[in-house]
């Protein structure tokens, strides 16, 4: 193909902002996609006659999000739903004790509020704790300052692991300690009844997308870059690399000469996770009515703790549970059939008879996925929230690295992918341009 402007690697969230304010600019730029798709983890599938969104779900707080401005302009149908950030008490939730029967609403709110006094110690102790220190480090020494008696402290423990799991597919000594510095959300969290997957689509309108294109090599020098695809080369005097920290960290993709050590060290303390969704369509609604989510306690929630009621997107009564963290890589090679019967089994302990076998399953699979080799990234010990900005420092001038894991504010969203190839753009254009212009271009 003739030299263009830019190459732009990988047709996800980052990848599309970036190629689309870039050609709004006048620049002639292509983008390259190894999926049939475009959208990357953002994946809206037709199953069984009802939209289910594999990969991204949440706007995680709609106040001022450029995601929510672009749905928006795109005619996105959104539906309210505040309990993807592991809020407690963001909306109604059905507490389940160890024994398996609901709370009082007296003891579930006693439990909510010592979520919030161990979240208050933890804001003092995470800002003061070592580089190498865990969120299970800090998450015990806000418990100990509690002085709480052991059951107390240990329902709480479970809430901490659960969150850690639940926000980064990640056990809670994997995590640094500054892993969960993003856990805020600002105002309402919305998701999509007719798929995330408009957004991308959206996004890609009028811009020259090569799908099936499958990247393995990317060859920067002070000239330019050259970018490898099966035995097709493509030329630009710029690159935006997009693609997963799963993939840069893989022997699939090469980047030539190697990323300098400033580049290269925080990619290195970076990790992609193990996170699943699991889908369960029911003939009847027979948990608790008037609540968004059904949380379970005690040494049964190991695994599955959490179930999200989906049933106002689509009149179905469905069940949103997740495999994250070590349920995710013990469950990695079950099958469906495995799996929910596991979740049956504690569905069981909180409904008994009323529970009935599903219509219809779905198993998400993002840990064999080649292309991200899990869903999304998170700060391993030992990293700095400065790790994903210092990912994403232009490369000899010519090559920018964008997308979830590299940007500070939000990570692991569709927002920090979003501002990421924003960034991205900006740079190469060398001065500030308006984010609105990747989804209102003429």
């Amino acid at each position: 193909m003739a030299h263009v402007d830019t190459i732009v690697v990988g047709a996800g969230v980052a990848g599309l902002t970036a190629a689309g304010l870039l050609t709004d600019a006048g620049r002639r730029v292509v983008v390259l996609e190894a999926r049939d798709r475009v959208g990357g983890r953002v994946w809206s599938d037709d199953d069984g006659g009802v939209v289910t969104d594999r990969g991204a779900s949440w706007i995680h707080g709609i106040t001022d999000s450029p995601v929510a401005a672009a749905a928006s302009a795109f005619g996105m149908r959104m539906v309210e739903f505040t309990v993807g950030g592991y809020q407690p008490d963001s909306r109604p939730i059905a507490y389940y004790g160890p024994d398996g029967r609901r709370l009082s609403d007296a003891d579930a709110q006693q439990h909510i509020d010592d979520i919030h006094a161990v979240d208050a110690a933890l804001v003092e102790i995470i800002a003061a704790s070592a580089a190498d220190a865990s969120y299970r480090d800090v998450t015990e020494r806000a418990l100990a300052a509690q002085e709480w008696e052991p059951d107390r402290a240990q329902r709480v423990r479970e809430y901490l692991e659960h969150r850690s799991e639940e926000q980064y597919g990640a056990w809670i000594e994997d995590l640094a300690a500054h892993g969960l510095d993003d856990d805020a959300i600002d105002g309402d969290e919305v998701v999509f009844p007719e798929g995330y997957a408009r957004l991308p689509e959206g996004l890609a309108r009028g811009l020259d997308v090569r799908l099936g294109h499958l990247v393995t090599r990317v060859a920067w020098s002070a000239d330019g870059v050259t970018v490898h695809v099966g035995d097709e080369a493509f030329t630009a005097d710029t690159a935006v690399v997009t693609v997963p920290v799963g993939v840069l960290q893989s022997g699939a993709f090469e980047i030539e000469p190697p990323l300098p050590p400033e580049v290269a060290a925080p990619l290195s303390r970076l990790r992609m996770n193990a996170f699943e969704k699991v889908f369960l369509r029911f003939p009847t609604r027979f948990w608790d009515e008037g609540v968004y989510a059904i949380r379970q306690q005690g040494p049964e929630s190991r695994w599955w703790h959490s179930w999200y009621d989906l049933t106002p997107l689509h009149g179905v009564p469905t069940l949103l549970t997740f495999a994250a963290g070590p349920a995710a890589v013990q469950t990695r090679d079950w099958t469906d059939r495995e799996i929910v019967d596991a979740v049956l089994a504690q569905l069981h302990r909180l409904y008994g008879e009323r529970v009935e076998q599903p219509t219809h399953v779905t198993v998400t699979d993002w840990q064999d996925d080649p292309f991200s080799h899990g869903s999304y990234a998170y700060m391993t010990v030992g990293s700095t929230t400065d790790d994903h900005d210092a990912l994403a420092m232009p490369v000899g001038g010519v090559l920018h690295l964008a997308g979830e894991a590299t940007w500070t504010e939000d990570p692991a969203t569709v927002t920090a992918a979003m501002m990421s190839g924003h960034r991205a753009a900006s740079r190469i254009l060398q001065r500030d341009i308006a984010i609105e212009r990747a989804w209102l271009r003429d």
